[in-house]
């Protein structure tokens, strides 16, 4: 039945089908920018390609790449990136993911055949840009351009990214996953883990306890949720589990949301020890217990310490039936800064304030 709404008749799945066509709208919109952006990447490749076949058959130099520059800008004014800047970026671009780049000239119809990788063609130009300038290694590049496309990295997020180190230390995390998750769980739980783990949002002092180092971490969750990758949901800190007549507490409880299980991470403000690898287990276990629906993964353990020895950690994991992985956290002391540093540098607030400022339009 129809109702009326100012004075017109609306059918009765009206919502409904207006949020579909919203939604069709909106993926429309989504597939056109898409296009876009691949066809802006497909022009500087093929920009980028004549400018360096020619440099290399016919000795094209600065000069004729500046006439280029100013001839392209007065013959489409309303069209930006036709700077001389971004030309010899274009050439750069095109020899970093070229096979034939090391060994030019080759012949020209081979050239033309060659192909971006998929998540090259897709990510937005100053992604592009930033990674020629700061990735050398092109299976490194590749990686990165490829996690931005899946996770919708902005540039700025990018950046951290890389200057971390991210790719060294995604998925090398000391684990038990291949013995105790099945397969593709493991792979995936593995590469969900990282080591070290870098807290440089945080300053501790020397004397701090692990409820500093708690209470810093949730403090700046969003922050920290950088640092842990896609797919952690923050549950709690100090998260409680009855387990007889007395509570435990958990330092910091996740959700995993590509896993499907929680994921329990346990504090550590020094050197790993075997007893820790106990705990975890005991933790693990009352989640499973108390917290798990039948329909969730196995509960995961991280154990982030202050060091360790990989053997021993090896050693700890290797007869116990429970997931668990052990990584190192890195940040910086106050008292291992030199003296007239102390006081000069800026305050957690003062750094948040300044990203807030670059973020605003």
């Amino acid at each position: 039945m129809a109702k009326k709404k100012s004075g017109v008749a609306v059918p009765d799945d009206y919502a409904e089908v207006f949020e579909a066509l919203k939604a069709r709208v909106r993926q429309s919109q989504t597939k056109a920018m898409l296009s876009v952006n691949r066809e802006l990447i497909q022009l500087y490749w093929d920009i980028g390609r004549q400018i360096a076949q020619r440099q290399q058959n016919v000795g094209w130099g600065r000069s004729v790449v500046d006439r280029l520059s100013k001839d392209l800008r007065s013959a489409f004014p309303d069209v930006s990136g036709f700077s001389s800047r971004n030309i010899w970026r274009m050439r750069a671009f095109f020899q970093a993911y070229s096979p034939a780049s090391e060994n030019l000239p080759q012949a020209v119809a081979e050239l033309e055949t060659l192909k971006l990788p998929p998540a090259v063609a897709e990510i937005p130009w100053s992604h592009n840009t930033l990674l020629i300038e700061k990735v050398k290694d092109p299976v490194e590049r590749h990686w990165y351009a490829a996690k931005t496309l899946e996770h919708g990295w902005s540039r700025a997020v990018l950046t951290v990214q890389i200057e971390s180190g991210l790719y060294q230390r995604q998925g090398k995390a000391i684990t038990n996953f291949v013995a105790t998750l099945p397969p593709p769980q493991s792979d995936l739980a593995q590469e969900s883990l990282k080591d070290p783990y870098l807290f440089d949002f945080l300053t501790l002092h020397e004397d701090a306890v692990e409820r500093d180092l708690e209470q810093g971490l949730t403090d700046h969750v969003q922050r920290f949720l950088l640092e842990l990758g896609a797919g952690f949901a923050f549950v709690g800190r100090q998260v409680p589990i009855s387990v007889g007549d007395e509570d435990d507490f958990l330092d910091l409880l996740f959700y995993h949301l590509k896993l499907r299980c929680f994921v329990v991470i346990d504090l550590k403000m020094k050197k790993f020890t075997p007893a820790d690898a106990g705990q975890m287990n005991y933790y693990l276990s009352a989640v499973d217990d108390l917290m798990r629906h039948p329909n969730d993964e196995p509960t995961i353990g991280l154990i982030l310490c202050k060091s360790k020895e990989r053997i021993k950690a090896e050693y700890a994991l290797r007869d116990i039936n429970k997931p668990i992985g052990v990584a190192e956290w890195q940040t910086q002391l106050v008292e291992s800064l030199p003296e007239p540093l102390k006081g000069s540098l800026p305050s957690i607030e003062e750094i948040e304030a300044e990203f807030e400022s670059e973020d605003s339009p």
